[in-house]
């Protein structure tokens, strides 16, 4: 489990033979769980400037391969105990969105990514979504669209910066809304209040 706030901007070394190799800040240990560009990650391998992740080919296949180049996001598996910011984040790719508009405002930047239409419902005007890994908050919902407000403290400290229109980002949509779209394609009768009640209390 993740909190969607990078911890470090890591630089990769090589990305061959299925493995990732990373030099960076932060200092894991072997086997520990890793987000990087918002994708949960298993660190195989120790080096003296940083460490070496596998990836499988189902999370070749859900993620922005070509941005595992040069900088990217890192953000070590969250502490119990540690002071919770950000949102629930699982590193679970659920799409890859990419950049339409980046609009300077003055003291903010609007930003606008297209993801499919089927990925919508589980993107919730004023909830919460990770993009590459970075908890933000959803301002507004298109057809198959989004707008994300980033401050510029979040333009200087994330790899947003960088982004331009065309950009493709790892997207993570909201855990609960897709617990709830699960729980409701599977039923076998309509929902009723009593169904809504236990739910809620499960949450």
């Amino acid at each position: 489990m993740f909190t969607g706030l990078i911890r470090d901007i890591g630089m990769v070394t090589s990305f061959q033979n299925n493995t990732l190799s990373l030099t960076t800040v932060h200092r894991p240990g072997l086997g520990d769980s890793i987000a990087i560009n918002g994708a949960c990650l298993s660190v195989v391998s120790l080096t003296s400037h940083g460490f070496s992740v596998e990836l499988s080919p189902e999370t070749q296949r859900h993620i922005a391969l070509e941005r595992l180049s040069g900088k990217i996001h890192v953000e070590p598996a969250m502490i119990m105990g540690e002071r919770f910011e950000g949102h629930m984040v699982q590193g679970h790719i659920d799409t890859i969105g990419t950049i339409e508009r980046i609009t300077n405002n003055g003291n903010s930047y609007d930003v606008i990514i297209h993801v499919a239409s089927q990925y919508i419902p589980l993107i919730v005007p004023k909830g919460s979504i990770a993009v590459d890994g970075v908890s933000l908050t959803v301002n507004e919902v298109y057809r198959e669209s989004f707008r994300l407000t980033i401050i510029p403290v979040t333009m200087r400290e994330t790899l947003f910066g960088s982004y331009q229109k065309g950009t493709r980002v790892n997207i993570e949509t909201d855990l609960f809304a897709r617990y709830i779209q699960h729980i409701l394609e599977h039923r076998e009768k309509p929902l009723s209040w009593d169904d809504v009640n236990k739910m809620t209390a499960l949450y």
